[in-house]
């Protein structure tokens, strides 16, 4: 590989270190320092061949930053980094014209991965513009955990588009919230954003809701009416649960997708669909396929850009930023501000949350309603939901038939009582990782038939992570024999 001149910026010293000894480890030569006025001065003087630079430095914020270096030289990527790990962050560094954001921490082997790439691509630059201060305070999405902050940098990258979007998951785990941001924040953002459920609606009058009708069409039709995609003109149509559409209509929609025009029931002249679609859905539409209830050739149609939104118990660490927004949003509407205590929300990151984020906000809605206290106790979480938890006072509510971080507590309590009050031996940590991560891997693994880019992506692991674990591990790969008789 030729040398490379790679430019690092970040306040974080280890951090500086790491990228350092990485990059250098794959040929490249690498530059760093803790500030942008020396980054800006490197630049400038026509130094390095790619940046890596942290959002927030103690002289400057990259975003700010980096639109003057595409300024004066465009065709030098910048690769954004930030532990300030928001919806926000993602959309302002994919605006700003960074290459790509990656949230802290982040897999050493995919920032390598990106920097060759950036190295050999053309800059795709979006053309579009910032939100307004007022818009970045209603921004609908919470959470920094790692389930969502690939959703977060696919989400900029298709602000300044007109892709296709199908998004799923299951109920409550606000799929219309990120139907929204996509139009707030995108290019059709200044047209209307029209929303229409499919399980609501009875079957029979689908295809007049979306594509409008005539006067006399049916019984009932006294006027001509407009349906969904003449009123989403030059805006966005969110088709919510897609999965319940009819097979008829499912055809005309495949047409409108196809031809770019729609003729409303009961009409003959065609009418230009000017909507981006963005479709949801908590259903498995490739079941449905298979089943003979969804068309195969809408499926693809819709699935251009993919988003699976994860469930509340896949991002446990948003519940206390999610308990926030929700105390502060009814504090707005008049009622008293309420705290929870630290026992109470430990209490909540034990709970499977089967409603999603819609659960827990009814639930807190309901605090805030049914209790004068300011406090919100422990206590007060298990008397709300007595057929989860064991009503243990005190206990951090003991989950019925208790769970992973419970059993490791008590071994290493077990495992501390049983030296008699010296210590044990050095090297804890290590060797506790090694007891949970090899079961952990070899378990994934043979849930995936030995599978090992199908196990990476279930983990949430870069590859080439996985299989360095598994040589580190010793773990045996095995696949199961497949009865064809």
């Amino acid at each position: 590989m030729s040398s490379n001149l790679i430019l690092v910026a970040d306040d974080d010293r280890s951090v500086r270190q790491v990228l350092s000894q990485a990059l250098g480890r794959h040929g490249y030569k690498v530059r760093v320092t803790s500030n942008a006025a020396t980054l800006w001065r490197w630049i400038s003087s026509g130094d390095g061949h790619l940046v890596i630079t942290d959002i927030i430095m103690p002289d400057e914020n990259a975003l700010d930053l980096i639109p003057r270096i595409k300024k004066i030289r465009p065709d030098l990527k910048v690769i954004a980094m930030s532990a300030q790990n928001t919806l926000l962050t993602a959309v302002k560094a994919n605006q700003s014209g960074a290459f790509e954001y990656l949230p802290k921490p982040f897999d050493l082997n995919e920032l390598v991965s990106v920097a060759k790439r950036a190295l050999k691509e053309n800059t795709f630059q979006q053309n579009y513009t910032l939100p307004s201060k007022d818009a970045i305070d209603q921004l609908p999405l919470i959470g920094r955990s790692n389930a969502m902050q690939e959703i977060y940098r696919i989400m900029a990258r298709l602000m300044g588009t007109d892709l296709t979007v199908l998004i799923t998951g299951e109920s409550g785990t606000g799929k219309e919230l990120v139907a929204r941001a996509l139009h707030d924040y995108g290019s059709r953002k200044r047209g209307p954003f029209i929303a229409i459920n499919m399980a609501a609606i009875p079957q029979e009058l689908i295809e007049s809701e979306l594509f409008g009708h005539e006067r006399g069409a049916f019984t009932g039709a006294t006027g001509r009416s407009a349906g969904r995609f003449e009123q989403a003109n030059g805006g966005t149509l969110f088709l919510d649960e897609i999965g319940d559409m009819p097979m008829e209509a499912q055809t005309r929609l495949l047409r409108v997708l196809q031809e770019g025009e729609f003729t409303t029931v009961g009409g003959s002249k065609a009418l230009r669909a000017n909507a981006r679609i963005i479709a949801a859905t908590h259903r498995n539409l490739k079941l449905l396929v298979r089943n003979g209830v969804f068309r195969e050739d809408l499926y693809y149609r819709i699935n251009v850009v993919p988003i699976k939104l994860p469930p509340l118990r896949e991002r446990l660490d948003d519940i206390p930023e999610l308990v926030q927004f929700f105390l502060k949003k009814i504090s707005t509407e008049g009622s008293t501000e309420k705290i929870l205590d630290q026992p109470a929300m430990q209490c909540l990151k034990t709970y499977s949350w089967p409603g999603n984020i819609r659960e827990l906000e009814n639930l807190i809605q309901r605090l805030s309603a049914l209790y004068s206290q300011e406090i919100i106790s422990v206590e007060t979480i298990e008397s709300e939901l007595p057929d989860i938890f064991e009503a243990s006072p005190g206990e951090f509510c003991q989950y019925k038939g208790g769970g992973l971080a419970e059993s490791v507590e008590q071994q290493l309590k077990d495992y501390f009582s049983a030296h008699a009050g010296s210590l044990p031996p050095s090297g804890l940590y290590n060797r506790i990782l090694y007891e949970i991560e090899r079961p952990l891997l070899s378990l994934t693994l043979n849930a995936t038939n030995g599978n090992q880019l199908r196990a990476a992506k279930l983990l949430g692991l870069n590859r080439n992570t996985l299989r360095k674990k598994i040589r580190l591990l010793n773990i045996p790969i095995t696949r199961k024999k497949i009865d064809t008789h």
